[in-house]
C-alpha cells in the first residue's frame, strides 16, 4: 500500500514510530490540491496540516509503502474514521509517473489557522529528509 503523506508523517523517525514496516519509496506531489492548517492540536499547540482541493495549486510529500498490518495503526493516528477520510489520490513522481496511493484530510474543513513553529520544524524536517527543500 503506498501512502502519500503531507504533514508530520514527512520526517521519516516519526512515521517509524507509526508504522514500523513503512519504507520511504519517493517524493511526490499531489495536484489541484493545497496544502492548509486548520483545527487545533493539543500535542503540537496550534493547527495542523491538512489538504483540500484547489486548481492550480500542487501539495508536496512523501510516499511511503506500508504494509496492510500498519494501517489499523496510521488510521488510530489519524483519527480515521471519525475525524479524517482515507481518500485515494494520483501522485506524481519527478519523473511524471503518476502513481495511486491514499492520504487523509479532515471531514469537516474550517478556516486556517497557525501552527506552532515546533509543528512546522518536524514538517520541514520531513521536507528535507525527502530533498524536497
Amino acid at each position: 500500500m503506498l501512502y502519500f503523506a503531507y504533514d508530520t508523517h514527512l520526517d521519516r523517525r516519526l512515521m517509524t514510530v507509526c508504522c514500523p514496516t513503512a519504507k520511504p519509496r519517493f517524493s511526490a506531489s499531489l495536484p489541484n490540491f493545497q496544502l492548509i492548517f486548520t483545527g487545533w492540536s493539543r500535542e503540537w499547540r496550534g493547527a495542523i496540516a491538512n489538504i483540500k482541493r484547489a486548481g492550480r495549486e500542487k501539495v508536496l510529500g512523501g510516499v511511503y509503502e506500508i504494509d496492510e498490518s500498519d494501517l489499523a495503526k496510521l488510521d488510530r493516528e489519524k483519527g480515521f474514521p471519525a475525524i479524517n477520510d482515507r481518500i485515494k489520490v494520483i501522485v506524481f513522481k519527478d519523473t511524471g509517473e503518476a502513481v495511486e496511493a491514499f492520504t487523509y484530510t479532515l471531514k469537516q474543513q474550517s478556516k486556517a489557522e497557525k501552527p506552532s513553529p515546533e509543528y512546522l520544524k518536524v514538517i520541514q524536517k520531513g521536507y528535507i529528509d525527502w530533498g524536497l527543500l
